[in-house]
Order: C-alpha cells, then sequence, then structure tokens
C-alpha cells in the first residue's frame, strides 16, 4: 500500500488534486532552507582539505599539533619592497615598524604568539633579499586552519592601509591568504556561471517547448531545488566541513538536472493532452511514465554519487553530498511540485507562445515517422556496423591523450595573474624561497636527546644541505611526549613537480638513510606531502569506486529494463564517452591544444579530483538520456515487437527533447568553465564536453546502430533472472500486446 501511494504516478495524481497544499509545502521549505543558507552556510564550507583516514601526512599533522599544543593552522608572509630604498634606511625601517605593530596589534587570538618577527628584531639575514630592497614578516595564524580563514581578513586590511605609501610596495600570501582568494574567485566564477547559463539554458527552453510560461517553470523549479539543497549542505556541514567547491556544484549540477527533469514531465504533459485525456489525467498519466524514468535516473545519479563518498578525502565527500542533495531535490520537485504547478496552470502552460516555435512544436506528432531524428536513426541502422566502427573509432581516437595524463593541484601559480598572493608568491619565490609559507615538516618519534635521534638528525641536515632544493632545518622538540619536528623550506610552489620530487627524494631516500637501523618512527608532512598522499588515496580509491560505480549502474538498469544486454552496452558507451572526455581535456589543458581559442588556461597538469569526479557525474548523468531514450524504446517495443521501428520510435520522439536537455547540461557547464579557477574549468569542460558527445555520437549513431544489430537479443534475461521484481519505466499496462523478451530457452 505504501509503495503504490509514493509511487511517481501516485505522488503527481495526489500533487494535482491539492495543488496549493503542495505548494505551500514547498514554499515553507524554500523560506527555512533560505534562513539555513543565511546563518549556517558560511561556517559549513571550508578552503582546507583534510583526510578522514590517517596516511603519512595526516600522522604527522596530528603529531605536530600535540608537540605545539595547538592545532594546525596557516604560515602567512608580509612582504615589503622598496625601487629605491633598502633595510638599512630609516625610512625603511620605520615603514616596516609601523607595519609589524599594526599587525601585532591584532592580538594573539589573531597572529600566534611568538610566531611573528622582522629583520630589525632577530637581524636574520634570510628575512632580507640579496639586494636589501625587500623584506618579509612571517607568522602563523592563530586557532586551526578555519579560524585562520575567517581572520587572515583583519590582516590584509592592516596591510592595505599600508599600500601606496612613500613608494613602498607590501603584499601578503601564504595558505590562508591564497584559501581566501581562491573562495572569493570561486563565487565570482559562480557568479559568472549563473550570468551565462541561466539565459542561455532559457533560450534553448524556448526553442524547445515553443511557449515563454513552459520554459520559466523549469528554471524556477530548479532553483528551488538549489536554495533547498544549499539549505540541507548548511546543516551537514556544521557536523562536516565542505569544500568551498560545494556551492559551485549545486548550482551545476542543480541547473543542469533541475531542468532537464521538468523538461522531460512538462513535454509529455503536453504530449497526453494532446492525445485528448483531462488536465488531471495526462498529469497522472505523466507521472506513470515520464515521472518515473525521472525517479529512476535520478536513482541512477545518486548511486553513481555514493562511488564519491568512498574517497576518504573531504573535497570528495563534499561535492559527492552536494550534488546527491541537488539531486534528491530536484527529483523530489519534479514528482511533486511539478505536477501541482500544471494542476493550477493547465493549457496556460502555453500561454505566450514564440511566433513559428510554439506553432511547429504543437504541430509536431510523434506518431508520424519523417524528420530529422527518424532519418539519421533509419540512415545509421542501413549500416550498423560501418556507423559503430566510425563512430567508436572516433571516440577511442579522442580517448588516447589520457594516457599523458598528469594529475596534481593547481597551486598559486595557477592563480590569475592579478592575483596578489599570486604576486606576492613570485616575489617570495624569486628573493627568498617561497617554501617558507609551505614547508615540509619531518617528525621524530623518540626521545630528542637520545644518540639515535641526534646522530639521524645530523645525517639527514647533511643530506639536505647538499639538495638545492631544502633550506636549512628549524628543530623543536618536546622531551616529555618523545617528539622532535624539523621544519625545512622546499624551493618553489608546493603544486609543481619539483616540490613533488623533492618530497619523493626526502622520503623515499634522505630519511631512510639519515635514520637507517634506527627504530623511531619518522614521519614526513606539509602541504606538498598532503598533495602526494592525496594521489595514492585517489589512486587506492578508484580500485573500489570505478567497480562500485560500474556494479551499482548495471544492476539498476537491469531491473529497469529486464534485461543484462541493455546494462552492458550503456556502460560500454558511457565509458567511451568519459574516456574521450578526459582526452580532450587532457589535450586542452595539458597540451594547450587550442586551450587559448576556448579562453581557457592551459595547465601542467588535470586536477587529481576531476577523473573521478568526472567519472561519478557522468556517468549517473550520461544514464539520463539512456533511462529517457531506451525507456520509448522498449515502450513502443513491448506493443509492437517491432525492434527497428521501435528503435526509430524512440529516437523521432525523444530526439528534440533529449538534445535540448542536453544542450542546456552543456551550455550550463561550459558556462562554469568560463571562470577562472582551472579546476572549475576543467570540471566544467569535462562534463559538457562528455554529455555532448553521449548525446550526439553515443545517442545519434552508437545506440540505433547496436540495437539495430541485437534485434530482440537488446532485451535478453536470463531464466535463472526472471524473479527480479519489474521495475520497467513504462508500465506494461500500456503496451497492447507485449513481445516476448529474449530467454535462455
Amino acid at each position: 500500500m505504501l509503495r503504490r501511494f509514493l509511487s511517481p504516478e501516485s505522488l503527481a495524481r495526489t500533487s494535482s488534486r491539492r495543488p496549493w497544499t503542495t505548494i505551500g509545502i514547498w514554499i515553507l521549505t524554500v523560506v527555512v532552507a533560505l534562513f539555513l543558507v543565511a546563518n549556517l552556510l558560511g561556517d559549513a564550507i571550508t578552503t582546507q582539505f583534510v583526510f578522514t583516514n590517517t596516511p603519512e601526512a595526516q600522522r604527522g599533522v596530528n603529531l605536530l599539533e600535540d608537540l605545539r599544543g595547538e592545532p594546525s593552522s596557516t604560515n602567512e608572509v608580509v612582504i615589503v619592497q622598496s625601487d629605491s630604498l633598502t633595510v638599512d634606511d630609516p625610512a625603511f625601517e620605520q615603514k616596516l615598524v609601523g607595519l609589524f605593530d599594526g599587525i601585532v596589534a591584532l592580538g594573539p587570538e589573531v597572529v600566534r604568539e611568538g610566531t611573528i618577527t622582522n629583520y630589525y628584531q632577530s637581524r636574520d639575514p634570510f628575512l632580507v633579499s640579496q639586494d636589501r630592497r625587500t623584506t618579509i614578516i612571517p607568522f602563523v595564524m592563530a586557532g586551526d586552519f578555519d579560524d585562520a580563514t575567517d581572520n587572515i581578513g583583519e590582516v590584509i586590511k592592516v596591510v592595505d592601509e599600508a599600500k601606496g605609501q612613500q613608494g613602498f610596495e607590501v603584499l601578503i600570501t601564504g595558505q590562508a591568504t591564497v584559501g581566501e582568494e581562491f573562495q572569493e574567485i570561486s563565487e565570482s566564477d559562480l557568479q559568472t556561471g549563473e550570468a551565462f547559463g541561466i539565459p542561455i539554458a532559457l533560450i534553448i527552453l524556448v526553442l524547445v517547448l515553443g511557449t515563454l510560461v513552459a520554459a520559466i517553470i523549469p528554471v524556477i523549479l530548479a532553483i528551488v531545488s538549489i536554495v533547498i539543497a544549499l539549505g540541507v549542505a548548511s546543516v551537514v556541514g556544521q557536523a562536516f566541513a565542505l569544500s568551498f567547491f560545494v556551492p559551485n556544484i549545486i548550482f551545476m549540477i542543480g541547473l543542469a538536472v533541475g531542468i532537464d527533469y521538468s523538461l522531460f514531465i512538462i513535454a509529455r504533459y503536453r504530449e497526453e493532452r494532446a492525445r485528448g485525456l483531462d488536465k488531471l489525467e495526462a498529469i497522472g498519466r505523466s507521472g506513470s511514465t515520464a515521472s518515473r524514468a525521472v525517479f529512476f535516473s535520478g536513482m541512477t545519479v545518486v548511486l553513481a554519487l555514493i562511488g564519491m563518498l568512498l574517497v576518504p578525502f573531504n573535497v570528495f565527500i563534499g561535492l559527492g553530498l552536494g550534488a546527491i542533495l541537488v539531486v534528491v531535490a530536484s527529483v523530489l520537485a519534479a514528482m511533486t511540485l511539478l505536477p501541482a504547478t500544471l494542476s493550477l496552470l493547465g493549457d496556460k502552460i502555453d500561454a505566450l507562445s514564440i511566433p513559428w516555435v510554439g506553432k511547429a512544436q504543437r504541430r509536431y506528432d510523434e506518431t508520424h515517422t519523417g524528420g530529422f531524428w527518424d532519418r539519421v536513426s533509419r540512415g545509421v541502422m542501413r549500416r550498423p556496423v560501418v556507423s559503430i566502427v566510425l563512430a567508436g573509432g572516433l571516440l577511442v581516437a579522442a580517448a588516447v591523450p589520457f594516457f599523458d595524463l598528469n594529475i596534481g593541484f593547481a597551486g598559486v601559480s595557477t592563480m590569475p595573474d592579478d592575483s596578489e598572493s599570486k604576486q606576492g608568491f613570485l616575489i617570495l619565490d624569486e628573493k627568498f624561497s617561497a617554501g617558507e609559507v609551505t614547508p615540509a615538516e619531518i617528525v621524530i618519534e623518540g626521545a630528542p636527546d637520545s644518540p639515535d635521534v641526534r646522530s639521524g638528525i645530523q645525517r639527514l641536515t647533511d643530506l639536505l644541505a647538499a639538495d638545492a632544493a631544502f633550506g636549512s632545518p628549524r628543530e623543536e622538540s618536546n622531551s616529555a611526549l618523545g617528539l622532535t619536528a624539523l621544519t625545512v623550506s622546499v624551493a618553489g610552489d608546493s603544486a609543481t613537480k619539483e616540490a613533488e620530487d623533492a618530497i619523493k627524494r626526502l622520503r623515499s631516500d634522505y630519511v631512510p638513510t639519515a635514520f637507517s637501523g634506527i627504530q623511531d618512527k619518522v614521519y614526513v608532512t606539509g602541504e606538498t606531502a598532503y598533495n602526494l598522499d592525496f594521489f595514492e588515496q585517489v589512486k587506492d580509491s578508484s580500485r573500489i569506486m570505478f567497480p562500485f560505480v560500474l556494479g551499482i549502474s548495471f544492476l539498476l538498469l537491469m531491473l529497469v529494463f529486464r534485461s543484462i544486454v541493455v546494462p552492458l552496452k550503456a556502460i560500454i558507451m558511457n565509458l567511451l564517452a568519459v574516456g574521450a572526455s578526459y582526452g580532450l581535456l587532457v589535450l586542452i589543458f595539458q597540451k594547450g591544444w587550442l586551450a587559448g581559442t576556448f579562453g581557457l588556461q592551459e595547465s601542467p597538469i588535470v586536477e587529481a579530483w576531476i577523473p573521478l569526479f568526472l567519472f561519478a557525474i557522468l556517468f549517473g548523468l550520461s544514464m539520463d538520456y539512456h533511462v529517457f531514450l531506451l525507456s520509448r524504446i522498449r515502450e513502443h517495443f513491448d506493443g509492437t515487437g517491432d525492434n527497428t521501428e521501435s528503435v526509430a520510435f524512440g529516437i523521432r520522439s525523444t530526439g528534440r527533447l533529449i538534445t535540448g536537455a542536453a544542450l542546456i547540461m552543456v551550455s550550463i557547464f561550459w558556462a562554469f568553465a568560463a571562470g577562472e579557477l582551472v579546476g572549475l574549468q576543467q570540471m566544467g569542460f569535462g562534463l559538457g564536453t562528455a554529455i555532448l558527445l553521449d548525446a550526439t555520437i553515443i545517442r545519434m549513431v552508437l545506440v540505433p546502430a547496436s540495437m539495430r544489430l541485437l534485434g530482440q537479443w537488446n532485451w535478453y534475461l536470463p531464466r535463472w533472472l526472471h524473479w527480479l521484481p519489474d521495475l520497467r519505466v513504462e508500465p506494461q499496462e500500456s503496451a497492447a500486446a507485449p513481445a516476448p523478451a529474449g530467454s535462455d530457452d
């Protein structure tokens, strides 16, 4: 009984009979979500990258916190530079001391006590550049990483007040400063994506649906879903801090799937009305067909995204949760809020028709053969083998550059040139050591005064002195805890290959050599070590995530279509689309092919989280179109038993909608790729490219060609699996005369 009440058809009928109650519940939910976003979202997100398990870098961080008695925070550096004066001039000293005192005056709740120093206090030569025209004020922010991110604005304000005076250039760079700018740029990129994505989506909706009213409704429902997902994320983030990318992914995925789901249901409702069904019956019929397709499509996306939660890193978990929340909200809105809206609007959904476009949509009859999509599908099916070889070969060729994939983290050097933290970093790297901001930390478990520890530290110091990538180590210890830490700068941006190679030498060569035969445990941590451990975690997690996503997708499609052939083909085709998008990512971003033409930033790496993220998202979203297309093919096949005509019908009846839906997704994803952060560029471009490939080469060529070759074997389900529940999208009662599915009789 409960199952029938919660079925897509029952929800559609109930919502359409009580439209004001349904809409009232949704309005109340949106108000609560807006309140949660306004009051909690800021505290729910973080720019910090955190493991949820304990690889070497994390164990080292934990021990450092024990040693220092304080949570790990961020290193910051203020840079003071003059074109005409040196640090030996009184005016330079006056400027520097005034700035120093202003930072100290912020108090120990902002700057960690005992960590800030300047050249005029210590006369330490490492604080002054070789030409003596630049000096630095290094310090550590108080509290943990998030406290530092919250408070860095106060330090930046002091620095800004000192700029442009007496010919001095004053800059600040560091982990919290970079994190602050990353967050600001990501918010700007989000606004850019919205500014371009929503208008383009509206234009496509108008062209597909033919009326302004019908086009606006999917956008409104998508925005409702986004607000609710952000509200829930605000609450979840109080227990588990979410990555600052989460709002971007919620907006991106929410606009894409929220609009698409509503588009399919509205189109089916109008189709049923055109057949003569009354308003409520048309809504119910749409619920039993299009809403069921939306439900199973959403389930496929969610199950694929669950794979991201298996990666022990807050970025993946946060992005996965954000995407799951907005997909669930979009499905619920499409299954309840949309039927209620259709019930109130009725035929007014066709109001404000666009000349020519609206008339063409009303004249369209999917039962008649002919038209672009019908000709394409039949042309492909006349030469299925040639079509498969050409289309498959093109996708394989596009995937070839993937074998040169180089994953990494986009460091400060990939930020926009006008970024202050990047400018400061470049000065620091040129005149000092940028590694002072992100040094390597070597933690030794053992009595600090023991001969083994002292001799090991001396040998390690000698080895580091012979390597130009490292600075001189600074030591701190705690005898009571039996811990010693060495802090050593590493040249260059922490995200570069040079820095990574230096940490690899430190871990695999220098530390084992220096502490050979000693029982004490030694851990290497720091930002670069963190990155390296993350790469290993990604590789390990992919061995779990890939089989999980593939397996769960196969099982769901097998239940929905009662076939083992359909899910196998879907997986193979989706792998081709994902592989091709990976290859194009490498070709354009790593190799720089046409990057400038597309307004994209060339980068020596693809962000390490991108491949796994794209795999989970794309597998889910690509299945959307597969479910919608194959459900119409199966519906017609159940009624006629004619494989070729059913494929042509499916392509013909969904061609306009799926193309419009795909173009909406592509435009939204590519709009987000127009931002400045290279990670978001790669994510938006990769998603948009894969959806474009899926909606063209896969759907227009590979699907009809493969289904033509296989015939009734498309629906083959072994006899020993006939006990499985029948979850097919299109209800069997709609079929006039069900045709027998393949069996192993």
